[in-house]
């Protein structure tokens, strides 16, 4: 439905107006409804992984760390396979106030603790309690996209569900690490557990 009406908006006569409405239409639908289209899997997965890489930059900059903990640069961490490819290096192009944004791709579990924010894809699922146990009251804010991983412990899941991104927050976990998440981000989430 999306990618149809937004083909209409590209289809329209050429005249400056029009393209100026167009580009102020398209820039609306993608960056307020942030849907992720139906397009064959490659394009699907790429534009679903690009808005999680966002999301994940507002995660970070709507958490707070320990005094001393993050004062300059956010370690973020991407700890399994990879779908993000190139989309979550645009991170390091952006700053959280004063701070910078490291990324690093970790396959040795013991290196997580150098990190601020750990994002754990789906192919760490068997592993992820035990190595979420390792992290437990450290000050890392845990990410993951696995309809299972709430339950196994993370701080904030994505999910996809009817073609948009939505998260839910284990404020409890959170807490426990010594993260203060910002009430603005906790009222965008889907379910907030205590």
């Amino acid at each position: 439905m999306i990618l149809h009406t937004l083909r209409r908006l590209i289809e329209l006569p050429a005249t400056l107006i029009t393209r100026s409405v167009c580009t102020g239409l398209l820039a609306l639908v993608l960056g307020y409804g942030l849907p992720v289209a139906h397009t064959p899997a490659q394009a699907n997965n790429t534009l679903e992984y690009k808005v999680k890489a966002a999301f994940i930059y507002n995660f970070i900059a709507f958490t707070q760390w320990p005094e001393g903990i993050a004062d300059h640069t956010i370690n973020l961490c991407l700890y399994g396979e990879d779908y993000f490819g190139k989309e979550i290096d645009k991170l390091q192009e952006k700053s959280v106030g004063a701070r910078s944004i490291k990324v690093s791709r970790v396959q040795d579990a013991g290196q997580l603790k150098q990190c601020q924010a750990v994002f754990f894809s789906r192919s760490a699922g068997d592993t992820l309690p035990a190595i979420l146990s390792s992290l437990s009251a450290s000050p890392v804010l845990t990410l993951a996209d696995n309809p299972n991983a709430m339950t196994q412990g993370i701080a904030i899941n994505m999910n996809l569900v009817n073609d948009k991104i939505v998260f839910e927050i284990n404020l409890g976990i959170a807490r426990k690490n010594g993260l203060d998440i910002s009430s603005k981000l906790l009222q965008l989430a889907t379910k907030v557990h205590q």
